[in-house]
């Protein structure tokens, strides 16, 4: 969700990429879902390991879960920030469909204001 929020509100002066140390090969429909509600188009994001992007140069890496803060990621030459955002993942919530709605909405609402806050 952080790669299509940057995309959409920040677009003027990055282009955000996402990827993970394990990827599930699919984006969470609930994920599609709370963008599409936010008026975001998701359908063209996809699920991807981080070592597609080894070696390229950044701006920002931005983790979003403790356990990828944790993980020895890919090496980016340059300079570049590097923040972590510490998030419940909200595809890790087990219960009812309500309980997990509530969970990406909230992912979503952090993110939206952590960007925001960042990168204005």
């Amino acid at each position: 969700m952080a790669e299509a929020l940057i995309n959409q509100f920040r677009s003027d002066h990055y282009h955000a990429v996402s990827a993970g140390s394990s990827p599930t090969g699919f984006v969470h429909p609930k994920a599609v879902e709370t963008l599409q509600r936010h008026g975001i188009e998701a359908g063209h994001y996809e699920s991807k390991s981080w070592d597609v992007f080894a070696g390229q140069s950044f701006d920002y890496v931005i983790t979003v879960c403790d356990a990828a803060a944790n993980e020895i990621c890919p090496v980016f030459p340059g300079a570049y920030v590097k923040l972590h955002w510490s998030l419940v993942d909200p595809a890790r919530i087990l219960g009812a469909e309500a309980d997990v709605n509530a969970a990406f909405e909230a992912a979503y609402m952090i993110l939206k204001e952590k960007i925001q806050e960042t990168f204005t």
